[in-house]
């Protein structure tokens, strides 16, 4: 008997506001602005876009169309979608 298999979604496991963390620090690190982008994006989806974007100041509208693969959020939609989390921006050297 074959057995069941569901589909991934990173969704599932982004419930805790550490697991958000760590998500974002792992994008960062990868380097590449439209995964940034589209990890911040699965953030506000499992907080609930509705949520996030009273948390955040953002419309639904920005953060689906900042925070999805291809995504180019300007500085300040960063800036305010970070803060909502919890996190804050800041650079180290290479």
């Amino acid at each position: 008997m074959p057995s069941a298999m569901r589909e991934f979604d990173v969704q599932n496991y982004l419930k805790t506001p550490e697991e958000q963390a760590a998500y974002i620090e792992a994008a960062l690190e990868g380097g590449d602005p439209s995964f940034i982008a589209a990890a911040l994006g699965d953030i506000a989806r499992a907080r609930g876009v509705t949520t996030f974007a009273a948390e955040s100041g953002l419309s639904r509208e920005a953060i689906y169309r900042a925070f999805r693969p291809g995504g180019n959020p300007t500085l300040e939609t960063l800036a305010k979608a970070t803060k909502a989390l919890g996190l804050r921006l800041s650079v180290v050297a290479a």
